[in-house]
């Protein structure tokens, strides 16, 4: 019979490798053959609530507890489960818990809050009113209640969650999502539309499956959600303090509370993703149906995390699909963009050129998707169209720095209009003077024309605002080189070594070899 650590010894390493099925089960018996050994159970819980594995999470959580050893945040899952079977009298016990182990009482009043409102028991207002709600535990207050009187159907409820919405920054959106669920669920349609300021993705998404007469997923107007929309937020403010890995935890648990919440799972998928899980945090996103009014955020997302794992040809196929049915603007700039992941210059052009035949209000600036086209262009080795596409991108925004510097410095490179060129990137500078790749355009067209002191002290000033930078970095040692520093030069040249990579490496390489050429010289 193999011994308990054993088990344990290869649980670790088959999570380690991403088998987390294989994980579990040896996580299932090595819990079973030594129930009592805390080491286990609290391995076996942090790998079963990011798995997913409910049950293993639940028993080793249990274990620890009989221990008096179960960890504060840990406390969540059994409070999530006590919500999830309805059994207030355990909820309270749990809630009371964590109000004594104090880490996280400052949640508790909006704890009590919404297990008073399902329970029928005592009146939720009072319980956020309760002394001592004051601190980070006021913000979660303040916008608990405004979604408590939207689910008591309370006349001011509307107006609450729109307050709540406007100072809940990118979060926004799904505060005004969840609200419009709710009154849509009642029938109320128009109070539902009235809601729904913005332009967001998911409030449009939201707009039309409310004029469809069609269910929104993620209405929160029950304990469970209630309790998954706090962890959520209460995720994304420990992502915020660097603790994405405890955030991680309370965003599955609230996946497990609320399965139709579609920034749940958006939040789960995103803090695993900070923590290299990039394949484990793709899985999560197949739970959110094509229906959901965050399913475009999510597909941009999915996409994200395949080119974040290496894999942008799957990245690649997911953008494809978006663009065969009915696509939008967003859909083919967001295939633009992996085309240039994959270095498919001249494809990811004729994306951005597609975009551009759309008329739709996305809030993407024409200029913009001009000066993408124009990049991709010009990595195309399609100089003139890429000029063209430029020039149309300062046509539509003259006063861009970005533009500006863009169309300034290409031609610098190619001994283009070279004063006109200068001109471009000296009123770029002037417009972002703390860019650091704005200020290496100027420096290095004051190098081109011999003023070397001045070149360097721009070139200096752009090296600082961006060390890690290669093109500045080589820029930089050509003109120490060309000012006599050659110490100085070789210890640019070895910086900008570390990332070169291609011809740029194997230009860097020899000039550090050999000193500067006119061969050899930076573009």
């Amino acid at each position: 019979m193999r011994s308990p650590l054993s088990l344990y010894a290869e649980a670790r390493a088959a999570a380690s490798a991403g088998a987390f099925d294989r994980a579990s089960a040896n996580f299932v018996a090595a819990l079973a053959a030594a129930p009592d050994n805390e080491l286990i159970a609290g391995q076996a819980l942090t790998h079963a609530v990011i798995a997913g594995n409910w049950d293993l999470a639940l028993n080793a959580a249990r274990a620890l507890e009989r221990q008096n050893k179960l960890l504060p945040d840990a406390r969540f899952l059994l409070l999530a489960e006590a919500f999830r079977a309805r059994d207030w009298r355990a909820a309270r016990t749990q809630i009371d818990t964590i109000e004594r182990e104090q880490l996280f009482g400052f949640a508790v009043p909006v704890l009590r809050a919404w297990v008073a409102f399902s329970s029928g028991e005592g009146d939720p207002l009072a319980a956020l009113d309760a002394a001592g709600v004051s601190g980070i535990g006021a913000g979660y207050a303040a916008e608990h209640r405004a979604l408590l009187l939207l689910a008591m159907a309370r006349p001011e409820g509307p107006a609450e969650v729109a307050r709540a919405a406007r100072s809940a920054g990118p979060r926004g959106a799904r505060l005004r999502v969840a609200g419009a669920a709710v009154l849509a669920a009642r029938g109320d349609r128009a109070a539902a539309l009235a809601l729904l300021e913005g332009n967001a993705p998911s409030i449009q998404a939201t707009r039309r499956l409310i004029e469809a007469g069609r269910p929104v997923p993620g209405a929160i107007a029950s304990a469970d959600a209630g309790l998954a929309e706090m962890l959520v937020r209460l995720a994304l403010d420990l992502h915020g303090q660097e603790l994405t890995a405890l955030g991680s935890m309370f965003a599955r648990i609230a996946t497990r509370l609320a399965p139709d919440s579609g920034e749940a799972w958006m939040v789960a998928a995103e803090l695993l993703a900070q923590q290299e899980r990039h394949m484990l945090a793709v899985s999560l996103l197949a739970n959110v149906g094509p229906d959901d009014p965050f399913a475009t955020s999510v597909r941009e997302q999915r996409i994200r995390l395949l080119v974040g794992a290496g894999d942008r040809e799957g990245a690649l196929e997911v953008a494809l699909a978006a663009t065969r049915t009915a696509p939008t603007r967003a859909d083919w700039v967001r295939l633009g963009e992996v085309y240039g992941e994959l270095g498919r210059q001249a494809e990811s052009a004729e994306a951005f050129g597609r975009a551009l035949e759309i008329r739709d209000d996305d809030g993407q600036a024409e200029w913009a998707l001009w000066l993408m086209r124009g990049g991709a262009l010009d990595q195309a080795n399609n100089w003139p169209e890429a000029r063209r596409a430029l020039q149309q991108a300062y046509r539509l925004a003259p006063e861009q720095p970005f533009v500006l510097n863009y169309l300034g410095y290409a031609q610098l490179i190619r001994r283009e209009n070279v004063a006109e060129a200068e001109r471009l990137i000296r009123e770029a500078h002037r417009l972002a003077p703390d860019n650091a790749a704005i200020t290496d355009s100027l420096g290095w067209a004051l190098y081109l024309r011999g003023e070397l002191p001045e070149a360097i002290a721009l070139l200096e000033q752009a090296a600082r605002g961006e060390p890690a930078d290669v093109e500045i970095n080589e820029h930089l040692g050509d003109a120490y080189f060309a000012a006599g520093r050659r110490v100085e030069a070789r210890f640019a040249w070895k910086a900008a070594l570390v990332y070169a990579e291609g011809e740029a490496r194997t230009r860097i390489s020899a000039k550090i070899d050999t000193g500067w050429t006119r061969a050899l010289a930076a573009r």
